[in-house]
Formats: structure tokens, C-alpha cells, sequence
């Protein structure tokens, strides 16, 4: 620990240690923006910090996934960070994934060193005609590929969840994006209560919940402490982490990128709220962060990562994540298969 540190920092600091790292119990969200209010100098305690809580808590290996959209555009949501909205002027158009494009992508993922494949649709909810599609496409992966398959289709009906279930999908993705008192200034056509409904019935039927975060959309940092409160509370199985990368002809087009400082102290403070929360790497690093500060992130409480590209914008290489693990000394982790 860094001995210049002001008392009411270390005070922090040492609070956050025995209670998050001995004890094994997330920060509060009073707690949690103490830590992101924490100076740069303190930045690399807060991250040592959040690195021991990741290790104790989580182990050392790291979980790989790839992501695919059966769904591109068209979306009629007006989610304002997202070039998927149909409501905008977004260069992004709708297009359909076929079925045998889908099961080559789940082989690459697969040979990239990846566990999880996750298919993806641009929609409020799913309807018959993409419900059949996932359930095709889900058949087709299993017969070629030893993978596990996720989903994210938006907001579920009760049937359509137990349905997914049924059909071997373990982990369900349903972003709460946002604190729920900024949430409206990000999306008006639908309700935080009901991503909160959907998140609910896919934990209640069984399946894995991933739930995440996007941060850098202009909210407060009080606002950014209570999504991490909000987020752990649900206890989600996994947690991915985006940073928003501003799409021409969204809304938020003209907001700032990140400060990479900033993204650096939110991954550590939730790490701090979810200690044992599989806290993912996903959109928007690249930019925010670089490769420096995405090495900064995986010894910081990061212990997942995307690989390859995302929906609509580039990531990284999946050779270059996979080399700064082996670097690092990071062991991809091997799921057990749930298909």
C-alpha cells in the first residue's frame, strides 16, 4: 500500500480490504463511491486491492467468450447509446444470420480458446418466427460443437423462458445498462422494472443470469456506484462490463470517451460490490482503455473477457487477449459443459 496515502483514503482502503477481501462482502453503495471518488495516485492500491479480492474469491483462471447477432438493427427500442435502434439515424441496417453462418461462428469462437458462445438479437423481445430460429440454431451448434450457448433476445415472456431453459441455453444475458435513476434518460420505450422482471424469471428458471453494465453515458459517479449496488443485489452470475463507445447518429454520438482513469476505478469498485461475480471485459475497452489499461483492468478484478468482435463495433483481436493471458499467467478456464 502506497505510504503517502491520506488518512480518510487509507481509511478506505483498509475498510474495504477486511470487509470485501477477508470477509468476503460486497461494499455498500455509500461504500462504493468512497472508492470512486478515490485520487489517481491511490489507482494502483484500489486495483491491487480489487486483484486480491478477484484471486481469493474467484480463483485465477479466466472465462473466454464469443458473441454473435442472429438480429442485426432494426431494433424499435430507443436505447440512445445503441446504432442497433431503428427509432435512429444509424448506418447500421437490419440483417438476418443464417443458420450455417451461425454454427461457423460458434467453430471459431470454439478454435479461438473460447467456452461460451453467446447468440444475440437486435429486439425488444423475441418473437415465434426468432424463437424457432434460436432453437434451430441451438440444435445445429450442439451436433458440431462442445460449447456452452448463451442468449440475449431481449426482454422474455415466462414462456419463452422456460422454453430457452428446455433447450439447454445455461446463461441469459439482460443488461440493466444503467443506474435505475438515469435509466429514463437513456431509454423511454421501455421501463427498468421491466428488464428487472425478465432478469428475475431467467433466475428463476434455472439458467445463469449475466447482467451488465454500460458506464461513460454521461451519468454521476453517484449514479455509476448505484448501478454496482443495483447490479449486486440482483446477484448475477456474471457481470459484463461496457464503456460506450459514442455510434454516429445515436444520441449519446458526441459524448466524451471515458476517461481510461475512471474505467479503471469502476472496474475496481465492482469487483468490491461483487466479489465473487464473474466481471467481464466487453465493449468499449479498446477505446477507453487501450492495451495498456487493459492489461491494468485483468490484474484490477476483471476475470472474463470477449473475444473478437462485438455487435456493430471492432474489439480487439482474439490472438491478442489470448497472448496478454498467457503473459499474465492467467489460465483460460474450462467450464463444465452444460449442452
Amino acid at each position: 500500500m502506497t505510504t503517502s496515502l491520506r488518512p480518510q483514503d487509507r481509511s478506505i482502503l483498509e475498510n474495504a480490504r477486511r470487509q470485501v477481501l477477508d470477509q468476503g462482502v460486497g461494499l455498500a453503495e455509500e461504500q462504493l463511491l468512497d472508492v470512486l471518488r478515490l485520487p489517481d495516485d491511490v489507482l494502483p492500491d484500489i486495483l491491487e486491492l480489487a486483484h486480491q479480492v478477484r484471486l481469493r474469491h474467484c480463483g485465477d483462471e479466466v472465462e473466454v467468450e464469443g458473441i454473435i447477432s442472429i438480429k442485426t438493427g432494426g431494433c424499435p427500442e430507443d436505447c440512445h447509446f445503441c446504432s442497433q435502434s431503428g427509432v435512429f439515424d444509424s448506418p447500421v441496417r437490419g440483417v438476418w444470420l443464417d443458420i450455417p453462418e451461425l454454427v461457423r461462428a460458434a467453430k471459431e469462437t470454439a478454435a479461438a480458446g473460447a467456452t461460451e458462445f453467446c447468440i444475440v438479437a437486435a429486439v425488444r423481445g423475441p418473437d415465434i418466427k426468432l424463437m424457432n430460429q434460436v432453437k434451430f440454431a441451438i440444435d445445429r451448434i450442439r451436433q458440431e460443437v462442445d460449447i456452452n450457448i448463451a442468449c440475449s433476445l431481449g426482454m422474455l415472456t415466462r414462456r419463452q423462458v422456460d422454453q430457452l431453459a428446455s433447450w439447454g441455453v445455461h446463461r441469459y444475458n439482460h443488461n440493466l445498462e444503467t443506474a435505475r435513476s438515469y435509466f429514463p434518460q437513456v431509454v423511454t420505450t421501455h421501463t427498468y422494472e421491466e428488464r428487472l422482471e425478465t432478469c428475475a424469471m431467467v433466475k428463476d428458471a434455472g439458467m445463469e443470469l449475466c447482467c451488465g453494465a454500460l458506464i461513460g453515458m454521461g451519468e454521476s459517479l453517484e449514479q455509476r456506484a448505484e448501478l454496482a449496488a443495483q447490479l449486486a443485489a440482483l446477484e448475477p452470475h456474471e457481470v459484463p462490463l461496457n464503456f460506450l463507445n459514442p455510434r454516429p447518429g445515436t444520441p449519446l454520438q458526441d459524448q466524451p470517451i471515458m476517461n481510461g482513469k475512471d474505467a479503471l476505478r469502476a472496474i475496481a469498485a465492482f469487483r468490491l460490490a461483487m466479489p465473487r461475480t464473474v466481471l467481464r471485459y466487453a465493449g468499449g475497452r479498446e477505446l477507453t482503455l487501450g492495451d495498456l489499461g487493459t492489461r491494468d483492468g485483468l490484474l484490477g478484478g476483471i476475470n472474463a473477457v470477449i473475444v473478437g468482435n462485438y455487435l456493430t463495433t471492432l474489439g480487439r483481436p482474439a490472438t491478442a487477449d489470448l497472448n496478454l493471458l498467457v503473459d499474465l499467467n492467467m489460465p483460460i478456464k474450462e467450464l463444465q459443459k452444460t449442452l
